[in-house]
C-alpha cells in the first residue's frame, strides 16, 4: 500500500481510530503490531513470515548476549546475529548480482560459463530493517542499550509500519522507550503530523511525479534529445529524487506522529549544502549517521593518517553504494561519492594553511559559490545513479557537453519544469526563515484549516492517473 494511494488513507483511518479508543497502551501496541504485520503481508505475506522470524531470533540473542559474561561467547552470538541478517540481505538482494557478475568475469576470462540466474523475490524494505536490528545488537553489546524485556514491544520497533519499508533508519534506543511511555492524544502533535503528511503528499505527487515526466524519457534515450533537454532532465531528476524520498520521510514522520511516536528527521534543506561533507550529513540522515557509527567510526574515522581517512570514507560510501541496490550503478555512485568526501576532506585541511582562501570562501559570495559547486557535482553524480548501465550514464554526460541539434524526442515543456523549480525554491524560504512556525501560531483554526484543504486540493489535482512507487521502495 503506498502512502499516497486511498487504500493507505482507508486503512491509516480505521487503524488510527481503533488506537486511540483503545483505552489500553498494552493494547495499541498489539494493534499497532497487528496493522503494521497486515501493511507488509499485503505486499507478500510469505516474506512479512521472514521478517518475523529474522527480528524473533534478534530479540532472543540480544537477551542472551546481554546475560553472558564470557567475552568470547558474546561476540560469538553477535557474529551469528549479524551474519544471519547481512546473509538474508545477501541472499534476497545481492545473490543474482553476484552471480551475474561472477560470470560475466569468467568470460571475459575465455571461460565458458552459463547458470541461470535465482530471480530471488526481493523483501521491499529490507536494506533498513536489517540496519536497525544489526544497530540493536551492536547496541546491546557494547552496553549502550539494555536489551528489551517484551518481544512485543521488539516486534513493533522493526515492524512499525510508518518506517517499514522505506525508513528512516530508526535506533533501537529512540524508539522502544516511546512504546513503554504511557501515550495520551494532543492535538498540537496530531496538527503536526497532518501538516508533515500534507507535505510529503505535496512534494510526492506535485513535484516528484511532475519532475519524472522530465527525467524518465531523456534518461532512457539520451542520444534522442538535444544538450538543453538533457540539463533539464539533470535537475528535473535532482528533484525528483529528493521530493520523493524526502516526502515519503515526511508522510512517515507525519503518520508516526499520529500515533504518539516521534521518528527522527531524514532531511534538512541538504541542496543548499555549502560542501559535499555538509550535504551528507544533510541528506539520508538516518543512513549517514549509521555509517558514521557502525562503519566509519569502528574503522578508525579521521583518527589516522590521511591516507587512512580518506580510505574509510571511500569504503564507507562505496558500502552505502552497495546499499541502495544490486547494480555496479550503484557502487560506482558510492565510489565517486567517496573521492568527493575525500577531496573535501584533504582541501579542507590545506585551507588550515590558506587563512585568505579559508575567509573569502567564508563570505556570502564565496557560501553562495560553494553552495552551487556542491549542489552542481551531486547533480552531476545523479546520472550514474539513475543509470542503469554504464554506457547510457556515458551517453547522458555525453549530451550534456556535446550538442545534438537533430535530437528527434519530444520537447521538453520548459515553463512548466521553471515553474515548478521556483515553486520549490520558495517553498524553501519560509522554512529557513522559520516565517512558516510564525504563521501556524497566528492564523485562526478555521483559516489554517482552509489552507491544508487547498493543498490537498492542490495535490489531487496534480496527482497522476496511476500511483507512482516511490523511488526508494527498491532499496
Amino acid at each position: 500500500m503506498l502512502f499516497c494511494s486511498l487504500e493507505f488513507l482507508a486503512f491509516f483511518v480505521v487503524v488510527l481510530g481503533i488506537y486511540w479508543a483503545t483505552p489500553s497502551d498494552r493494547l495499541r501496541v498489539w494493534i499497532l503490531l497487528g496493522a503494521s504485520y497486515y501493511f507488509y503481508a499485503n505486499w507478500n505475506k510469505w516474506l512479512a513470515l521472514i521478517i518475523f522470524g529474522s527480528t524473533a531470533l534478534d530479540y532472543f540473542l540480544a537477551r542472551a548476549i546481554a546475560s553472558l559474561r564470557t567475552p568470547l561467547a558474546r561476540k560469538l552470538l553477535v557474529v551469528i546475529s549479524v551474519t544471519a541478517n547481512l546473509g538474508l540481505l545477501c541472499y534476497f538482494k545481492y545473490v543474482d548480482f553476484f552471480l551475474e557478475s561472477l560470470q560475466t568475469a569468467l568470460r571475459s576470462c575465455g571461460a565458458e560459463t552459463s547458470w541461470p540466474l535465482l530471480s530471488v523475490f526481493l523483501p521491499i524494505g529490507i536494506s533498513f530493517y536489517t540496519f536497525e536490528a544489526i544497530s540493536y545488537i551492536v547496541d546491546v553489546y557494547r552496553g549502550r542499550l539494555k536489551p528489551e524485556r517484551s518481544l512485543p514491544n521488539f516486534l513493533l520497533f522493526i515492524l512499525f509500519f510508518p518506517h517499514l519499508v522505506a525508513g528512516p533508519i530508526v535506533r533501537a534506543r529512540d524508539f522502544l522507550p516511546q512504546v513503554r511511555r504511557r501515550k495520551r492524544f494532543n492535538w498540537a502533535r496530531a496538527h503536526l503530523g497532518v501538516q508533515l503528511f500534507l507535505m510529503g503528499l505535496l512534494k510526492k505527487w506535485v513535484i516528484a511525479d511532475r519532475m519524472a515526466l522530465f527525467a524518465d524519457p531523456v534518461f532512457a534515450d539520451p542520444d534522442g534529445y538535444k544538450s538543453g533537454a538533457a540539463w533539464i532532465a539533470l535537475f528535473a531528476y535532482a528533484l525528483q529524487i529528493y521530493c520523493d524520498f524526502s516526502g515519503y520521510s515526511d508522510m512517515a514522520l507525519g503518520t508516526a506522529h499520529l500515533f504518539g511516536y516521534h521518528l527522527s528527521m531524514n532531511f534538512n534543506k541538504p541542496y543548499v549544502a555549502p560542501n559535499i561533507s555538509e550535504f551528507w550529513r544533510r541528506w539520508h540522515i538516518s543512513l549517514s549517521t549509521w555509517l558514521r557509527d557502525y562503519l566509519f567510526i569502528p574503522l578508525g574515522g579521521s583518527r589516522g593518517s590521511d591516507w587512512r581517512s580518506c580510505r574509510n570514507l571511500l569504503i564507507v560510501m562505496t558500502l552505502g553504494g552497495l546499499w541502495h541496490g544490486a547494480s555496479w550503478n550503484f557502487v560506482n555512485f558510492g565510489v565517486i561519492q567517496g573521492l568527493f568526501l575525500s577531496c573535501h576532506f584533504l582541501f579542507r585541511k590545506a585551507c588550515v594553511h590558506l587563512p585568505r582562501l579559508r575567509a573569502a570562501l567564508e563570505t556570502v559570495p564565496g557560501t553562495l559559490w560553494r553552495v552551487g559547486c556542491t549542489f552542481l557535482i551531486f547533480t552531476l553524480s545523479l546520472v550514474v545513479f539513475r543509470s542503469h548501465t554504464t554506457d547510457l550514464a556515458i551517453a547522458f554526460y555525453r549530451r550534456l557537453v556535446v550538442a545534438n541539434p537533430s535530437g528527434s524526442g519530444e520537447p521538453l515543456p520548459v515553463v512548466g519544469f521553471v515553474l515548478t523549480a521556483i515553486l520549490v525554491l520558495l517553498a524553501h524560504l519560509p522554512g529557513t526563515i522559520s516565517l512558516w512556525k510564525r504563521l501556524v501560531a497566528s492564523l485562526p483554526s478555521p483559516a489554517l484549516g482552509a489552507v491544508y484543504a487547498s493543498g490537498l486540493n492542490f495535490a489531487l489535482m496534480l496527482a497522476p492517473l496511476n500511483d507512482v512507487v516511490f523511488i526508494y521502495f527498491q532499496f
